[in-house]
């Protein structure tokens, strides 16, 4: 999880996604996922004492979830037709090198006792049916806007920022300002963080036993100049753990094409790993070891103050243990170089797409039985009678081919007028280019209004979007309606973008190609 050197960009044409029964339920409790794992390794502590217990809430250390502004805040998820709401928690590796312990794992001595680093990022998706999860990565290279964060101990503000690297998001005053730079980016609801450090994922491997990785040769992650992970194995599969295991989830030069991507898709194949070898391991039935892998866990976690006690991640632990492997996804966040040709920023319309079914509590394998739709969705803020909501609608009808249909936000405003909206006014001083029709609204207390316009105009609720770039509640008409007084939504397409790097849980067949300049 280290900062490294970037490698060379990859060739033109580059792809880029590229015992007793008690012991045998104690061994089950153990979390299937496992980055969440240090979060509940403590599972199996139950019952050795209340100063034990004391003990392992003393070693979580708590930090706020969300330091930015509130304007920039997604909406809390909504329950589903059954009442059951989703749970969304961001994973973050830190590089920080604040420890002697830390410093040795890490290297890079120019950056000890400097601020940390956010060089892992996922964020885990639980649906609300607790029947599948999804788990999204972004390269830690990713160039995306930083929204305004405060230091929550120091009170030192930090300015809003574009073009910068995401995981620079966790110098800005902790964990918390890397929750609001994903919600800002993908307009969803973070309820949980948990974070850790060098020593944490090292002693988590070692606490069961290794993990087994598979390279299909022989691999010696180290350059002329001296950058590389270090890590060296011979081709098949070897369990690692202690410093290997750590030199493995930070190598980039030896896998692929050296880039941040096919880091990302060994973090996976590890996680996954993991999972299997904590369901599987008989050592993990010992009270013994568990009580150290409890110590050591919760010694190398920060998290929010809504998971800050033992019991707390016991609960977590719980609803994240009744997703079965075979339904747990886990892809890359679709995306392209950027103007530098180095790094990377989202791919628009593909990053949104995996972004949405999140939102929407979609499941990322495809496999959902039928769900009440989106349109059936209507906000928990009664809406204000329909000539009482100002409405403000733009046309954005232009295309890179085709220009602006003449007075086309004057035609829709009248057909709202028609139907009551009679405090809705055209908006002819911008002509954005928007593909598909969208109610935008910039706050909480104005989400009703804006789905009442949307059920009113045939919109469906996907297209009901907070933005912190309108003042109130505001219709773009899209160039999917051009002409006509009935709108007609395009059927959503709820499949994940292809991609290289996606895994399931169940997959054990899973190898990393080895870059031949990397072989040995």
């Amino acid at each position: 999880m280290a900062l490294t050197p970037r490698g060379p960009r990859p060739p033109a044409g580059h792809g880029g996604r590229r015992h007793s029964r008690g012991d045998r339920r104690r061994g089950r409790r153990v979390l299937r996922w496992s980055a969440i794992v240090l979060a509940v390794a403590i599972v199996g502590t139950a019952g050795v004492g209340y100063l034990y217990y004391e003990h392992l809430n003393a070693n979580i250390k708590k930090d706020a979830l969300n330091i930015g502004d509130e304007k920039d805040r997604a909406s809390e998820s909504e329950p589903n037709a059954a009442g059951q709401t989703p749970l969304n928690i961001l994973l973050i590796g830190s590089d920080a090198r604040n420890t002697k312990e830390n410093q040795k794992l890490g290297g890079a001595k120019d950056t000890y006792n400097t601020a940390p680093r956010a060089d892992v990022q996922m964020l885990v998706h639980l649906s609300a049916d607790r029947t599948n999860m999804s788990v999204v990565s972004m390269p830690r290279d990713t160039l995306l806007a930083i929204p305004k964060c405060t230091d929550p101990d120091t009170g030192k503000k930090y300015a809003s920022s574009t073009s910068t690297m995401t995981n620079a998001s966790l110098e800005r005053g902790g964990p918390g300002c890397t929750v609001a730079t994903w919600e800002k980016l993908t307009d969803i609801h973070i309820d949980h963080f948990i974070m850790v450090d060098f020593a944490g994922v090292v002693s988590m491997a070692d606490a069961i036993g290794g993990v087994p990785v598979c390279v299909d040769a022989n691999i010696r992650s180290h350059t002329s100049s001296g950058h590389g992970s270090g890590l060296e194995l011979e081709r098949g599969t070897t369990y690692i753990k202690g410093e290997q295991a750590l030199q493995w989830l930070r190598t980039r030069y030896g896998f692929e094409d050296n880039t941040d991507i096919a880091r990302a898709k060994a973090q996976h194949q590890y996680m996954n790993s993991m999972v299997r070898q904590l369901r599987e391991n008989a050592t993990l039935s010992s009270p013994n070891k568990l009580r150290k892998l409890a110590d050591t866990a919760t010694e190398a976690l920060t998290v929010d103050e809504g998971l800050g006690s033992v019991t707390k991640l016991y609960d977590l632990s719980n609803e994240l243990r009744k997703v079965p492997s075979k339904r747990i996804t886990m892809t890359t966040m679709p995306w392209q170089y950027a103007s530098d040709g180095d790094r990377v920023v989202p791919k628009p319309e593909e990053a949104e797409k995996v972004f949405r079914l999140v939102r929407e509590d979609i499941a990322l394998d495809g496999k959902d039985k039928k769900k009440t739709t989106t349109e059936d969705k209507t906000s928990a803020d009664p809406a204000a009678a329909d000539d009482e909501i100002a409405v403000q609608v733009q046309n954005g009808t232009r295309t890179s081919t085709q220009a602006a249909v003449t007075a086309r936000a004057g035609e829709v405003t009248g057909l709202l007028v028609g139907k009551g909206f009679t405090a809705a006014k055209s908006d002819s001083s911008v002509l954005p280019s928007q593909d598909k029709t969208v109610v935008r609204y910039p706050s909480a207390d104005l989400e009703g209004d804006a789905q009442r316009v949307a059920k009113a105009l045939g919109v469906p609720m996907s297209s009901v979007k907070k933005s912190t770039d309108v003042s109130g509640v505001t219709l773009v008409v899209g160039a999917d309606w051009r002409s006509g007084t009935t709108y007609k939504a395009a059927r959503e397409d709820d499949s994940l973008p292809e991609s290289e790097d996606t895994f399931n849980g169940a997959d054990t067949k899973a190898c990393m190609h080895v870059n031949p300049d990397f072989t040995w």
